[in-house]
This record gives C-alpha cells, structure tokens and sequence, in this order.
C-alpha cells in the first residue's frame, strides 16, 4: 500500500472511531491523502481529550492511571489488547500512549531491515556466530518505551534469553560487571551512558566486543560517535524517533536520519506551520505515524527543530533526510546587551563542551537569561581544574561569536543529574532548567 494511501485509510477510521477526530475531521474531503490538510494536534491539545482521541472505548483514561501507578504490569497487555507506554517528561508534560499489535509489527520489522542494512552480511555472520545477543541499557521502573517493549521480549521463549535489559541507574561499575557477564553482540541505550561505558572500555575495566552499538535518546556529536566506535570497535548507528512513532526515520553512516515513508510522515514547518525549504532548520516538526490506530497520531507537533538534507545523500538512501537541530523549546534564549534574544542551538553548547579533552559527562544548565552553569564529570587522569578551565574557555568563545560576552559562566561542583525517564540531558535550558545546589 502507498504512503498517501495509508494516510487516507487512517485519517477515514480515526474520524470513524475516535469522537475527537470526529468532530476535528467533519469539514474534510471524504478522502484526505494529503497531511497539509489536516489540523496540527500535539501532546497538550490531546491528552486532555483522551478518552475521545482513542479509537477503542474501552480504553479509558482512568484505566490508563490506574495501569501507570503500577510499574510491575510495565509491557504487560493493556485491556487485553495494547501496550501502554508513558513518556518521562523531560521535554514537557508527561503523555500515555497505547500501542496496538499492528504498531509493534511494524516496529519490530523496520528495526530489523534497519539492523541487517548497517551490519551487512559480514556483520550479521559474526552476530549470529557468536550467538545474537542484544543488551539494552534502558530507564526502569516505569512503562517507558524501550523498557515496555523489552518486557514483552522477555515473555517469549524465543527472545527471552537473548535479551537482557539493564538499568540506567545501577551504578557504572554494577553495569560493567553485568554486560561483561552477558557480552552482547549489540548494545543500545542512551547516548550518555554509552559514552561512559566507553570510557571504562577504554580503561580496560569492560571488554565486550559489540557488533553494533545504538545510542538512543540523545543526541551524539560526530566526535564522541568516532571515538565509542574506536573504544568499542563497532559501528556506531543511531535513529530518530519519539515515543510517538518509535520508527519514524533510521540512520545512516553520513549521520543523517532517513524517514521511513511508507509508515511514516515527517514535515519540517516554521512557527506558523507553513512548510520550510531543504536546508533550513525549521520551528517544529509535524509527525503522523500510520500504524498505530488505537491512537492515532496524526500530524501531531513534535516540538523538533529540524533541517532536510537538500541533496542526494552520499549513503544512497533516497528517503528524506534530516538532521536534529534541537527541540523548538530547547533552544536557549539569551538576552543580549542590545535587549534583542539571542538563540543558541543546544547542539552548538554541546560541542563547545564535548571537543575538550577530559570532559566526560556534563550538563550545561541555563538557570538565568544571562547566566549558565555546567556541571562536569572528569575523565580518569586529567587535571579537573584544566579541563573546567578549557571548557569555559571553549563556552565563552561561542558565546562571544553570537554577540553574548556578557552571559557568566560558572561551574557546579554537583555532578550531571538524571532525568526521571534515566537520561542526562546535556543542556538544559532556562524553561526546563533549574537552579545549581
């Protein structure tokens, strides 16, 4: 079936079964193929409305409550039928979403194209010859995504012992001792703690030897993706999604996200929603997943700041590209000393931090419009010192470049902190940010 075809067959059940698309939906055209002609939904517009968003009325918002409030029924069958997912809320208002079984096939088989594409038969032979094993350091104690569906993977017999999900908040040393054990052939989780786990692999204390290593949830400068690659001697893939659409593109080795178009939709729009041009960072990003149709997702606001690729990609992958700018609420707003606001990519700060030697973990937190404070985890060997004093050094400049010498830059001596979902976050800006201890 073709993309708009999928779009016209899901916008026509969701008006069909779901009051609020319903009422949304009753001055379309009978058939809608074109996702421009849809209205922009979001997060905040729908979990409101979410006993009439759903499409199944046995799903319900109270039932969903009272699901979440046990964090033992996590990847368990919802109603019989679904998963139910929640999102952490470190961007925003906390959501619950329920996946169907369609959603999840399609899940489970564009991450398994994805996969055999970036290990190639030579990686796939070595995968399979050591025996498949796929180690998922994932946030627990909850019905976060990944960790929902690793309990669903647990509940087979043809996965269970394949698959071993481990916690982001056991202590670093607890999870070396734990993947050396298990010694997986693919490792994903979090870029953050990838990236520690790297550093131990470097100091010799892990000795795993992935095929494949997926970061996930964050964002990885091409610097610290060349370096886990060396440490780990893997590839190193990642992918853009949401818990939203889990599928929505798939990476490639040039660092670009390819959207997977034949289940998915993804439209880079200014503030006013209007399409923007290849090559431009846009305001938000409108996503419509078509798999999923127990809640539909439809050109839904992602909060995404992102920018197409405007040629061919050298991969060869003809699919759309982009790449993340940074979440239209992330971007850091800095008053300058004319009083205009001056914005500053998340991306550019976590450069400036990450390209110094011996920086480790950090967060760089936005507490005033003038003011940041970073928070630093020194790698073994180097002068703590030396680094903070490169790493300001490095801040102050970008900074300058964008006309902000005024903003002050000063340390946190409390190390990187968790979000509640098990990520580090490493810019956090003044809406999201709070105050250092």
């Amino acid at each position: 079936m073709h993309r708009s075809d999928r779009l016209a067959d899901l916008v026509a059940y969701a008006r069909t079964r779901s009051p609020w698309y319903r009422r949304r939906y009753r001055d379309l055209p009978e058939r809608v193929d074109d996702p421009a002609l849809l209205p922009v939904t979001s997060k905040k517009i729908l979990m409101p409305e979410f006993d009439d968003w759903v499409t199944d009325p046995a799903v319900t918002w109270e039932r969903a409550q009272r699901f979440v409030a046990d964090p033992e029924l996590a990847g368990q069958r919802f109603v019989g039928h679904y998963t139910l997912v929640t999102t952490s809320g470190t961007t925003g208002a906390p959501g619950i979403f329920v996946v169907d079984e369609r959603a999840l096939r399609v899940n489970v088989a564009l991450a398994g194209k994805m996969r055999a594409s970036w290990l190639g038969v030579a990686g796939a032979a070595k995968v399979l010859r050591g025996g498949p094993r796929i180690g998922m350091v994932v946030a627990t104690g909850g019905h976060f995504l990944v960790a929902a569906g690793s309990e669903r993977l647990f509940a087979s017999p043809l996965t269970r012992d394949r698959v071993r999900a481990f916690s982001v908040h056991a202590p670093i040393a607890e999870l070396v001792e734990d993947l050396n054990r298990f010694r997986p052939s693919i490792l994903i989780g979090y870029a953050s703690v990838l990236s520690l786990l790297a550093d131990a692999q470097e100091a010799g204390q892990l000795g795993i030897s992935p095929v494949l290593v997926e970061p996930a949830g964050e964002g990885l400068t091409p610097a610290e993706t060349t370096r886990m690659a060396a440490a780990f001697g893997a590839k190193v893939r990642s992918t853009y999604g949401a818990t939203e659409c889990p599928f929505l593109t798939r990476g490639c080795a040039e660092g670009w996200f390819h959207v997977n178009a034949s289940w998915a939709i993804l439209e880079p729009v200014d503030e006013e929603y209007r399409p923007v041009p290849a090559g431009e960072p846009s305001h938000t990003a409108l996503i419509s997943n078509l798999a999923n149709r127990v809640q539909p997702i439809l050109r839904y606001d992602l909060g995404d700041s992102v920018v197409q690729r405007p040629d061919p990609c050298p991969c060869g992958d003809e699919a759309p590209a982009f790449r993340v700018e940074g979440r239209s609420a992330s971007l850091l707003a800095f008053a300058a000393p004319g009083g205009e606001t001056v914005r500053v990519s998340p991306l550019a700060l976590n450069t400036a931090v990450d390209h110094v030697p011996g920086v480790g973990l950090f967060q760089v937190v936005q507490t005033a419009r003038a003011e940041l404070w970073i928070r630093l985890a020194v790698v073994s060997g180097f002068d703590g010192d030396a680094v903070w004093h490169d790493v300001r050094k490095s801040v102050e400049e970008l900074l300058a470049g964008q006309g902000l010498d005024a903003v002050s830059v000063s340390r946190d001596d409390e190390p990187p902190r968790q979000s509640a979902g098990g990520k580090y976050l490493s810019v956090i800006p003044l809406e999201v940010g709070g105050v250092p201890s």
